[in-house]
């Protein structure tokens, strides 16, 4: 059966120091299958990753992990996804993830968490594709980015524009059904006409 969305998530490796970050990350996969998606991941077993992938699998979601093979030589492989993708590098991944993915949406998480989201978030203000970008400030976490991106936008690197391509929230269960409905999707279960 196809999935009613297909929502790739970008987070962390790491638990992070806060436990509201490992909350949301299993609210958010909790979310993906209760609501007949399809979570599109990194492929790893810690951390955020690992908390995300196992609520989605746990409320029914196909799981696709996209993983180098060199990540899977260190055992950071989660073996029971639906499908996991081991390819040869980064720029495989992420294309791969893309290509699987109906909205981007990036959780609380590290130096590859932003590098994902940035490069979803380039190439849609490019054109390269059409696909809604959201951001989880999960406990305030993206306060700081969020200011420096508003800095950006007043020393006149940034657009107003290109900031309205962001779905920016604080509230899993109010962000996810709005990011969804921009992919064109329909959640299962859900009024969308009360979003």
């Amino acid at each position: 059966m196809k999935p009613a969305f297909s929502l790739c998530v970008y987070c962390g490796s790491r638990p992070g120091a806060d436990p509201a970050f490992a909350a949301v990350a299993s609210e958010v996969g909790h979310w993906i299958g209760s609501h007949g998606g399809q979570l599109v991941y990194g492929g790893g077993n810690n951390g955020l990753m690992g908390v995300l992938a196992d609520a989605a699998l746990a409320a029914g979601a196909r799981v696709i992990g996209v993983i180098p093979r060199s990540m899977v030589e260190r055992e950071w492989a989660k073996s029971d996804c639906t499908e996991l993708h081991i390819v040869d590098n980064m720029h495989q991944r992420k294309s791969m993830m893309a290509e699987h993915a109906d909205a981007f949406l990036a959780l609380p998480g590290g130096i590859g968490t932003f590098e994902e989201f940035f490069e979803a978030w380039t190439w849609r203000q490019l054109g390269f594709h059409a696909k809604p970008v959201g951001v989880l400030n999960q406990a305030g976490y993206y306060d700081g980015l969020l200011a420096f991106l508003q800095q950006s936008v007043g020393h006149g690197f940034l657009s107003d524009w290109q900031m309205e391509l962001l779905t920016i929230g604080t509230d899993a269960a109010a962000l996810l059904p709005r990011l969804v409905q921009a992919a064109g999707a329909s959640p299962a279960g859900m009024d969308v006409s009360q979003i």
